[in-house]
């Protein structure tokens, strides 16, 4: 398990707030895109129960221009 394990979708959005993002619309199924206007950014965001993976999250960062770093900080 790598240092983006375990983080539940709430905690993600609450991380991604604090990092300038904001919710844009809702996308196919249960999927959420959120924008950066301070980088011009989207990121789409799945919001399903339980932890995200690992991969999913690393995706998520990087669609976002965010690093890992950036994100444990926040």
């Amino acid at each position: 398990m790598g240092r983006l394990a375990g983080f539940k979708y709430r905690q993600i959005i609450h991380k991604l707030k604090r990092l300038g993002f904001e919710f844009d619309r809702q996308a196919a199924g249960s999927h959420e895109i959120w924008f950066n206007p301070t980088s011009g950014l989207y990121t789409t965001i799945p919001n399903h129960p339980g932890d995200m993976p690992e991969g999913t999250l690393r995706a998520i960062l990087r669609q976002g221009g965010v690093s890992t770093e950036q994100f444990l900080s926040a």
